[in-house]
């Protein structure tokens, strides 16, 4: 009885030493990602924006933005503005953004490159057809901030054409 005992005892050992040496096998990557629980993400958020068009007036308006990936993310993003000279402004974009901190990284500073096309109407609400369309392109700064769990918020900033300089204070939820 004893023998069989110190057998299974000495069996379990053996096996659970035998685990730990495959885990130390991983790669120092493997090793990271595991630790931290890193995976690419998708992510969703809508916000508020004000925008320069021209310099007679602010716009206001609200944007949805859907991306993918964590350290590098894709996605899109569509915007509507409108002023008190009756006229909006429908941009769909594509987004491409890197987070400065690090290539998994889904927090923190980031620049992000847009460009798209920008359907103006010269009165309130989407027309489809718009008055003129025209390409647009910016280059934006930002930060994201953790609030709780899977949620954030984050302020940007970004510059481009047609518009001059667009603030954004953005929530939303990541998976």
């Amino acid at each position: 009885m004893f023998r069989k005992f110190l057998l299974l005892a000495s069996l379990l050992i053996f096996l659970t030493n035998f685990a730990y040496a495959q885990e130390e096998n991983l790669s120092e990557e493997e090793n990271t990602k595991k630790t931290l629980n890193v995976r690419p993400d998708f992510w969703m958020g809508f916000g508020f924006n004000t925008a320069f068009y021209d310099p007679s007036g602010l716009s206001i308006g609200g944007n949805l933005a859907v991306g993918y990936g964590s350290g590098a993310s894709l996605g899109v993003l569509a915007s509507y503005f409108f002023n008190t000279s009756y006229s909006s402004v429908l941009e769909l974009d594509l987004l491409l953004r890197f987070y400065l901190s690090g290539k998994n990284a889904f927090f923190g500073p980031f620049l992000q490159v847009v460009g798209g096309a920008s359907l103006i109407s010269y009165n309130l609400g989407i027309n489809i057809p718009s008055n003129t369309g025209v390409f647009n392109a910016g280059l934006g700064f930002g930060w994201r901030l953790i609030a709780v769990n899977k949620f954030y918020w984050e302020p940007s900033v970004r510059v481009g054409y047609p518009y001059y300089c667009c603030f954004t204070l953005s929530i939303g939820i990541r998976t």
